[in-house]
């Protein structure tokens, strides 16, 4: 088992997750809310991630942290390092990776709220700050739940866009995904199958939890 990959996908896990859920919230609520044209276009481009091979957009992003892009030349001035083969590289990428994982859910969460209750809220002269905290996040808990924790699982599986823009070093950029692929070319099967077996019963759970905080209590068919 490879502690040292687990405990540092475990730390970028948990960074992206609550950069994600920050970002996220806002983003959702001006996808669902705002009345404009256009927003499908956002909705697209933040759901890109889902349908764009990990390679494609790894190279990209690898293009746009080196030295040769505006952005690049700034983090290289700023910190006299490139951003790319980094564990800052990666934190990037993932919340790239990752944010359809975030988004959907909770904007899935905030379109199902009764829109008389936000009404109400502003008829009673709360200001559209008060109404998101008082009224759209405690309705919206189990998407916000679920955004976070699919968040979390899917960075800990990454394994194309992790490769392209972080590489493989020990102990900065290797990962659990590519710690197990690492073990099978070295043909370590025993080592690869135990890391593996764990990365699929974190998988389960996650599921199993998400899955079941979102089942809707049996109730009982009314005797005519």
């Amino acid at each position: 088992m490879d502690w040292e990959a687990i405990w540092l996908t475990a730390r970028l896990a948990t960074i992206v997750s609550v950069i994600l859920l920050a970002v996220s919230l806002p983003l959702a609520h001006w996808m669902t809310f705002a009345r404009k044209r256009w927003t499908f276009i956002l909705e697209s481009l933040v759901s890109l991630p889902l349908v764009l091979p990990p390679t494609v957009l790894g190279f990209y992003l690898l293009v746009a942290m080196g030295s040769r892009s505006p952005f690049g030349r700034w983090w290289m001035n700023w910190t006299g390092h490139t951003l790319a083969f980094t564990f800052e590289g990666l934190i990037v990428a993932s919340v790239l990776y990752s944010l359809p994982f975030a988004v959907q859910p909770i904007a899935a969460a905030f379109s199902q709220i009764d829109p008389a209750l936000r009404e109400a809220s502003a008829v009673l002269g709360a200001s559209s700050l008060r109404t998101f905290v008082r009224v759209t996040l405690p309705l919206s808990v189990e998407g916000l739940i679920a955004g976070t924790v699919l968040s979390f699982a899917h960075t800990v599986g990454e394994f194309g866009v992790v490769l392209m823009v972080g590489g493989n070093l020990p102990g900065i950029t290797r990962t659990v995904s590519i710690s197990i692929y690492d073990r099978v070319q070295a043909l370590q099967y025993a080592e690869a199958n135990s890391t593996a077996l764990a990365l699929l019963a974190f998988s389960l759970t996650v599921l199993i939890l998400i899955y079941g905080f979102r089942r809707k209590p049996w109730t009982p068919t009314p005797l005519p």
